[in-house]
């Protein structure tokens, strides 16, 4: 079921917005994800990385190194075999800078030394395997089909909220009817 409302219809998609799934998108993959856009050109596509679907893994469980015991995330379903990462962190070489103080990639030599001094935390820093991509034209599409949401929130909550209350609060402040969405239950036959 999808709502009927044009949640996009005032945005342009870009780089470092966040995409709400709504309520009832059929693809467990997707679904009540947050994800953070790190890239998007409507003439080859777009990457982003899901930010509220932690495993039961760290970092450290995945690459030769000790030193990263933060959560590791689903990314999304594409090449989970790729490791990925967004941060507060401005001094990190060839960061990609996003909106509001957040990055997503750099020298992941660079990060290896933050992690070895302990400077890295769930506070200014986040890694993922896999991403979310979407091929030429794909995620306009979705959009248009209202299959997600499009919000402005502030970056700098990824890190302040926990992981799985990510999806409702940033609806709640969006506020008017994405506050009622937010309360959606996930399944409405238990309404």
């Amino acid at each position: 079921m999808q709502l009927n409302t044009p949640y996009n219809s005032n945005l342009d998609v870009t780089r470092g917005h966040l995409l709400i799934s709504e309520p009832f998108l059929p693809d467990k993959n997707f679904e009540r994800s947050v994800i953070l856009l790190c890239e998007h050109q409507a003439t080859k596509g777009s990457f982003g990385l899901v930010l509220n679907k932690p495993t039961e893994m760290t970092v450290s469980d995945v690459i030769d190194s000790s030193s990263f015991e933060q959560t590791l995330y689903i990314g999304g379903p594409v090449e989970q075999n790729t490791l990925h990462f967004v941060h507060t962190l401005a001094e990190i070489p060839n960061a990609v800078p996003l909106r509001d103080g957040v990055f997503w990639g750099g020298d992941f030599e660079y990060i290896n030394a933050l992690a070895i001094a302990n400077r890295l935390s769930a506070t200014n820093s986040r890694f993922f395997v896999g991403y979310s991509g979407w091929g030429e034209g794909q995620l306009t599409d979705e959009l248009k089909e209202n299959s997600w949401i499009l919000s402005t929130t502030n970056l700098q909550l990824i890190f302040q909220v926990p992981a799985d209350e990510l999806w409702k609060q940033i609806l709640k402040n969006m506020g008017g009817r994405f506050k009622v969405v937010a309360n959606y239950p996930t399944n409405p036959r238990f309404n």
